[in-house]
């Protein structure tokens, strides 16, 4: 069966410029990995390059092959490796280098470490922040099975932003997500982490793997019941033909109207919703300058927005 053509809107300019290969080049001196490249992000080349204001990456940390075979996702399963102890710092020093003041963190999932990888999450966030705690800081991470001890780990070297991806509606969790992934595991992550830091908290959704309309709000209304300040909205892009089959390329028009909805109505904190829309894309803008760098606490952004201010 042939893949349906895709749109005009989900058409991309291959990455290119300078500062692109600084960066490219500066990861590869130190073997680190990111998301952009292992996940096939199709903004690599937008956010690296810097357009419209400064580079950004998302660091992968402890390795690039998972535990855990998630159908959507274009990561390696299987074959897990040692993890690097010097990792920590080799992320924290290509931040200097490259000169990143917002950073995003994430992983693969480690099911087969005793701590699921928390302690390495934490290392590097107290790494990147003890070189300049100046750099802004998210974590992205896995929903460590739920344990709250591990999800407190991670909490307590104080990420600027906690996030951990809902991915879809609690209807397709699967076949989308690995069955040891759930909704309610990841609600309650989501949860724990509104409750406990003073973290922004963010979570993301994939749209076109054949959820409704219905389903989509009630999920956006669960998130916001737990305390997630930031939601993202994009189109889920198949990666290979082995992979989940998009369902649906949603309009932009629709996307549009989930922002409304999410902001307008739910009032969450802030809604990036488009077809090209990934978990950390363009991560710096949505916080540098929005509100992180004018030093607003979390609580008074929430209660701002709660206001319509």
């Amino acid at each position: 069966m042939s893949r349906a053509r895709k749109p005009e809107w989900l058409k991309t300019r291959p990455p290119s410029g300078e500062r692109f290969t600084d960066i490219k080049e500066s990861l590869r001196d130190r073997g680190l990995n990111t998301v952009c490249e292992e996940a096939n992000c199709p903004n690599l080349g937008e956010c690296w390059s810097g357009r419209d204001g400064p580079g950004t990456a998302t660091f992968m940390l402890m390795g690039d092959h998972c535990s855990r075979g998630c159908n959507f996702c274009d990561v390696e399963t299987g074959g897990m490796d040692a993890l690097d102890d010097e990792e920590p710092e080799q992320v924290a020093d290509a931040v200097a280098e490259i000169g990143l003041d917002y950073v995003v963190l994430t992983s693969v999932d480690r099911d087969d470490l005793p701590d699921q990888g928390a302690g390495h999450f934490a290392r590097t966030i107290e790494a990147i922040k003890d070189r300049d705690p100046g750099v802004l800081v998210e974590a992205l991470v896995p929903d460590f099975r739920g344990e709250e001890r591990l999800v407190r780990r991670v909490l307590d070297a104080e990420p600027d932003v906690f996030a951990h991806n809902v991915e879809t509606v609690d209807r397709l969790q699967w076949p989308v997500r690995d069955r040891r992934a759930g909704y309610e595991q990841s609600l309650s992550v989501l949860r724990q982490a509104a409750r406990e830091s003073a973290s922004y908290v963010k979570t993301s959704l994939m749209l076109g793997v054949g959820e409704y309309d219905h389903e989509v709000y009630q999920t956006l209304a669960d998130l916001k019941s737990v305390g997630v300040d930031v939601v993202t909205l994009g189109q889920y892009l198949q990666p290979s033909r082995s992979h989940l089959e998009v369902s649906e390329y949603v309009h932009p028009d629709v996307f549009d109207t989930w922002r409304r909805v999410a902001e307008g109505e739910l009032d969450f904190l802030y809604c990036a919703s488009g077809p090209m829309v990934r978990s950390s894309y363009r991560a710096g803008e949505l916080f540098v300058d929005a509100v992180l760098r004018d030093g607003e606490s979390v609580e008074r952004a929430r209660e701002r927005a709660r206001a319509g201010d």
